[in-house]
């Protein structure tokens, strides 16, 4: 059993959440953050002395204006354990935290902490599509891919060996999700779906109908991906 697999069994079903409005974490991806609000140092000084879980969330459209203490966030999230960390003299991190587990929010829980918690049902994938399916939805997926990749940059041949790799067509589906320059409620829909074919599939189609050019200025490709403020 690796670090990862000993997490999830000794999860005890609450966890500090870590809403923001334009991160989407997927399973088994490594997603940067950068650490200096006073409630998520709190919230990571926390999980440092503990479980090293944090569930991230990304919050409803329009909610990051609010004056709400409690701003609404989407009911399917990301538990995640930090890989590794730099605690910074003024108090700031710098975090890897990778994907363990998509999750549903079932309540929060109130506490006297500066940050939110709450109860998760964790979820598993559905739908695993047949060997013949799987072939053909990631040599799709492969194709779809493509045009959305910058041109001579080693990246490409990056995405290549992927593709080529052993990596389960659930996990190549979930890195395209996270990398790839979609909207963000792009991201946030393929992480709800549960169903693998459905899921390869509803990418496949935000890909067609998606121009890479009109995905968020801000969000070009890159691998791995830049540390994210909270």
């Amino acid at each position: 059993m690796n670090d990862d697999q000993a997490a999830l069994s000794q999860f005890s079903g609450l966890a500090r959440l870590f809403p923001l409005p334009n991160v989407v974490l997927f399973s088994h991806v490594i997603q940067p953050l950068h650490i200096f609000e006073p409630p998520y140092r709190q919230l990571t000084a926390d999980a440092l002395d503990s479980d090293q879980l944090i569930c991230m969330v990304l919050l409803q459209p329009g909610a990051e204006g609010e004056s709400d203490e409690k701003p609404p966030v989407f009911s399917i999230a990301c538990l995640g354990r930090i890989l590794d960390h730099q605690r910074l003299p003024d108090g700031r991190f710098n975090l890897l935290l990778r994907g363990l587990s998509r999750a549903r929010i079932l309540k929060e829980v109130e506490q006297l902490k500066l940050y939110r918690c709450a109860r998760l049902e964790l979820l598993e994938d559905t739908g695993q599509p047949g060997s013949g399916m799987a072939r053909k939805l990631r040599r799709m997926l492969g194709e779809r891919v493509r045009p959305w990749l910058p041109a001579e940059n080693p990246i490409v041949q990056q995405f290549e060996k992927l593709f080529k790799s052993e990596l389960p067509l659930s996990g190549l589906t979930d890195l395209m999700g996270f990398v790839l320059p979609l909207p963000v409620e792009a991201k946030q829909a393929l992480l709800e779906e549960l169903d693998v074919e459905d899921r390869v599939k509803l990418l496949i189609h935000h890909l067609e109908t998606s121009e890479p050019e009109k995905a968020e200025p801000s969000k070009s490709v890159k691998f791995p991906p830049d540390f994210s403020p909270n």
